[in-house]
């Protein structure tokens, strides 16, 4: 089931390249795409009402599996979802992620966009804070053990552009040299009107569709 999630704040993109949690730094770090356990991944937070939403559709999803599945028997309810409201804080945060690679292929980036669809640069850094729609896939899954959905990431496309926080840039924009290598420059305005002329940008183009026995597990988002 395809959905998209719109305007909402995301919270430590991983879009640039494939990271993985490192247990020696206790972080995620940046690896190769075939390494074991990397991915793109980003969280969000979510309104009550997105978080309604949301949790409607999963659960759709969820049922849907349940009753076209005739080799097992399926829990009532998935033990696992991608989003979870926090005790202290009361915030409401979700979570996606794609794999960097299936079958030992490599998987194509998340593709990233502007406000007015423009292609952004494979590496481009997404950064906290950011208003942003997300097109995901609802995976539901139930492997006798695990069981739940999960949301695997499609594409991004950027509303508002927060600055990054803890950069070593000091320095203030002013008039002057543009570097001819920027394929898009953001200011933290009102969103675009989508552009309606030439070919529409279309995140949830057919992709070769994946065993899920084989990929299932890793696109399980455990918080």
């Amino acid at each position: 089931m395809q959905h998209m999630i719109t305007n909402v704040t995301a919270l430590y993109p991983r879009l640039n390249a494939t990271y993985k949690f490192d247990t020696t730094e206790n972080k995620s770090v940046k690896c190769d795409a075939l390494d074991e356990g990397a991915a793109f991944e980003m969280s969000f937070k979510l309104s009550s009402e997105q978080a309604k939403e949301l949790h409607q559709i999963c659960s759709q999803a969820y049922a849907n599996a349940s009753a076209m599945d005739t080799k097992r028997t399926w829990p009532d309810k998935p033990s696992n979802l991608p989003y979870k409201q926090h005790k202290e804080t009361g915030e409401i945060t979700g979570k996606c992620k794609l794999k960097g690679s299936y079958g030992g292929d490599k998987t194509q980036p998340p593709k990233q966009v502007d406000a007015a669809r423009n292609r952004l640069p494979d590496d481009f850094m997404l950064t906290s804070d950011s208003k942003v729609n997300i097109a995901v896939m609802i995976v539901p899954y139930n492997t006798g053990s695990l069981n739940g959905v999960s949301l695997r990431l499609r594409a991004v496309q950027v509303l508002e552009l927060a600055e990054m926080s803890g950069g070593d840039d000091p320095f203030d924009s002013v008039s002057g040299f543009v570097s001819p290598n920027t394929d898009a420059t953001f200011s933290n305005t009102q969103p675009v009107a989508p552009a309606t002329n030439g070919v529409a940008y279309d995140p949830f183009a057919p992709v070769p569709a994946q065993s899920v026995s084989n990929d299932v597990l890793d696109d399980e988002i455990p918080f």
